[in-house]
């Protein structure tokens, strides 16, 4: 069986591709969101630390190379000589080359003002500050900020040779910056780093990068509240992240502080976000298509055996058990088709048993003949279970305990006929019967009843026997055999039982019909009777009209429906001569005209009697035109030809022939000779022509049967003679 599968055209198939793409795009989508705002916080982390790590860097290298350059002076103090002529130096290459890196001008100025360089040129120094010479006569060095005439700041660290001499002079050397920002001839800042010094009085000691107006108001309005922290700005539409410190210098270098600004560009810090964000959406997307597949390839794993199933059941619905669901999926689907197959396989007994028991239902219920009823309940228990042997035992009446019973047994043999036949059931058998009232189930080895003799002869070796009641008592038994030890389930054991019941109520209709049929037919009888004892001329007089009317039906091929109206009519036609005067009836003379007036009113009288009794409609008519004439000059109401039912063409035929044949107030018998003759001579006029036929063909068979029963009784005509006293 091919399934067309449009599984995606399904609603449920839709709702539940939805659900299931919702329920893993919603996720991903989600997860890609706070992944996509997790890496991008991650990542400005990373470059707060490392902006932050980088700027405290700056803050100590530039702090120790301070210490550096001091130290450089303090190591220089001791090698200086002044004498009247010129400077003398006293040191070793490799520090007068230190020197060299470390300061852009090296010079000695005395106490009176006079000012020796030892190499560069620096321009002339400011007088010093009281709180400057302190510090100097402290020991301390002073850092030192001015702009040149070009407007270059310069920066200056100033140092006394000796502060316990101080007219030996101080040391006033130019730094040079490179060196201290740590950005000499091999040295760079770190990648995306970007460099600004501010000295206390916020001027640019140095910046790897211009710096806007904007720079500097926000670095001025953090610093009023902060040692160290974060802003923001721009330069040319570019913004950079910057973190700020402050280098307090105050304790060793006199003056207050230097700010230390590292700045980054965003574009640089989120630079790899970039490149995430290029990739992202790719990753979004394949992340879907991967779902789309999966989901796709989950819901056909899913929908497929849905569908299967779905279409199965449609033809369930439609009584189709033929085919069944084939699911191979290895979970629980497969064990779900099994099931499903396995539910089909019974609802198909259960429907063919239903099917059955209302088929049986039909024919054994709608059947009021008892041995039609025997032939379906045994043909179609055939059908519904699986017995070898079914038959079916009804009772003719019970003497002294024992049981009659007529036997129907239908053989496993299909070529035996099924075996009708007489059986005597003893009271032993009977009891047990009776006392188990619904089901007698005999298991192999177990004894076998003598009323089942065939049963045993077949060696059945599983026997259920259901006992018949009508109306509480034993009318019947139903058994079915099967050589099988174990054939009959529980369920088949139920529907047998009903089977049974349906049984008892057919027979019940069936005697129950008999019974009315037998009391409408004596009834009948009884008022053909009635009529005729009306006069001591009429006695049998209906009878025997009946009896020669149906002989004329049945040769002339009536159906059964039409000779059991002709029955009925025959035996009332003259019903209606009960409104009739004996006087009249039994008159020897000739009738008078007004007694023959009278006389013809026992038709419709007779119509008028039995009007109020639907059932005898049909054969009113037969009743009021029984004395119609072929000719039409009949009476009541002068018909002709076929206009006369034909019925009542055969109650006049067969009337007028017991009427002849027999003795009558107003003259004897006629001979069967001239009653023939007198009818043959009114054929056509008086009497239908084919009806007229058919009378002679009863009148010759009688005659036939008469001399066929002489020659096989000799004795025959001796009865006949009179005075004869022969006893047979």
């Amino acid at each position: 069986m091919k399934i067309e599968l449009t599984f995606l055209k399904s609603k449920v198939a839709r709702r539940i591709s939805f659900l299931f793409i919702l329920s893993a795009l919603l996720p991903i989508l989600v997860l890609s969101s706070i992944s996509f705002h997790q890496v991008t916080e991650h990542l400005l982390n990373q470059s707060k630390k490392h902006i932050h790590r980088s700027g405290k860097a700056f803050s100590l290298s530039i702090y120790e190379r301070l210490l550096y350059v001091e130290n450089d002076l303090i190591l220089f103090g001791p090698a200086f000589d002044a004498r009247n002529d010129a400077s003398i130096f006293r040191l070793s290459e490799d520090h007068h080359e230190r020197l060299k890196s470390h300061f852009n001008a090296l010079a000695v100025i005395d106490q009176s003002g006079a000012c020796t360089h030892f190499f560069g040129e620096i321009m002339d120094p400011a007088p010093l500050k009281r709180q400057e010479q302190e510090y100097l006569d402290s020991g301390r060095s002073v850092i030192s900020t001015r702009y040149d005439l070009d407007n270059q700041l310069h920066t200056y660290i100033i140092k006394s040779i000796d502060p316990k001499a101080p007219k030996k002079g101080i040391l006033y050397g130019e730094i040079n910056t490179m060196y201290l920002w740590g950005l000499g001839e091999f040295d760079t800042l770190p990648s995306m780093i970007e460099l600004s010094i501010f000295d206390a009085s916020q001027n640019l000691l140095f910046s790897s990068h211009p710096i806007s107006p904007l720079f500097c108001e926000k670095l001025a309005l953090e610093m009023t509240r902060l040692f160290s922290g974060w802003f923001d700005w721009k330069y040319e539409k570019k913004a950079y992240m910057a973190n700020f410190r402050s280098l307090f210098l105050q304790q060793h270098f006199f003056t207050p502080k230097w700010t230390i600004v590292v700045s980054s560009s965003k574009d640089d810090i989120y630079a790899p976000l970039a490149y995430f964000k290029k990739i992202f959406p790719f990753v979004i997307l394949l992340s879907i298509l991967v779902v789309l597949l999966l989901s796709t390839i989950q819901i056909r794993r899913i929908m497929l055996p849905l569908e299967k199933l779905k279409e199965e059941t449609k033809r369930i619905a439609v009584r189709d058990f033929e085919s069944s669901v084939i699911i191979k999926s290895g979970d629980e689907f497969e064990e779900l088709g099994a099931s499903f197959n396995h539910m089909a396989k019974k609802l198909a007994q259960q429907f063919n048993a239903l099917t059955i028991m209302a088929e049986i239902d039909r024919s054994i219920l709608s059947i009021l003949d008892t041995e039609k009823i025997v032939d379906n309940a045994i043909h179609h228990m055939k059908k519904l279970f699986k017995a070898d042997l079914i038959g079916i035992f009804l009772f003719d009446f019970q003497f002294k305990g024992r049981y009659l019973a007529r036997a129907y047994i239908d053989m496993p043999d299909p070529y035996t006929d099924r075996i009708i036949e007489d059986i005597e059931i003893d009271p032993e058998d009977s009891q047990k019967l009776r006392d188990h009232p619904e089901m007698l189930v005999i298991e192999h080895g177990e004894k076998i009843p003598q009323y089942l003799l065939h049963f045993k002869k077949s060696k059945v070796r599983s026997l259920v026997i259901l006992p018949i009641y009508i109306q509480k008592r034993l009318q019947g038994v139903i058994a079915m055999g099967s050589v099988d030890s174990e054939v009959f389930d529980q369920e088949e054991l139920l529907q047998s039982r009903q089977l049974a019941n349906q049984v008892a109520v057919a027979l019940s209709n069936a005697r129950l019909i008999e019974e009315l049929d037998q009391l409408n037919w004596g009834t009948l009888t009884a008022l053909a009777r009635t009529v005729d004892a009306k006069s001591p001329w009429t006695a049998g007089h209906s009878e025997r009209v009946t009896k020669m009317a149906l002989r004329i039906g049945r040769i002339m091929g009536l159906n059964p429906s039409d000779l059991d109206e002709l029955h009925r009519a025959g035996l009332l036609h003259d019903i209606g001569k009960l409104g009739i005067s004996g006087r009249i009836l039994d008159k020897p003379d000739k009738l008078t005209l007004e007694e023959f007036t009278t006389i013809k009113q026992h038709t419709l009288i007779g119509a008028r009697i039995l009007e109020p009794i639907s059932a005898y409609k049909s054969i009113i008519p037969l009743i009021e035109q029984h004395h119609e004439r072929f000719d039409g000059k009949g009476y009541p109401y002068g018909k002709s030809g076929e206009e006369i039912c034909l019925g009542a063409r055969i109650l006049a035929a067969a009337d007028v022939y017991d009427a002849l044949i027999t003795d009558r107030p107003y003259r004897s018998g006629m001979g069967k000779k001239m009653t023939l003759q007198i009818i043959k001579e009114g054929s056509g006029t008086q009497f239908d022509p084919e009806v007229v036929k058919a009378l002679l063909m009863v009148v010759d068979q009688e005659e036939n049967k008469l001399k066929t029963d002489k020659k096989r009784n000799p004795l025959h005509d001796l009865t006949k003679r009179k005075g004869a006293e022969i006893t047979l």
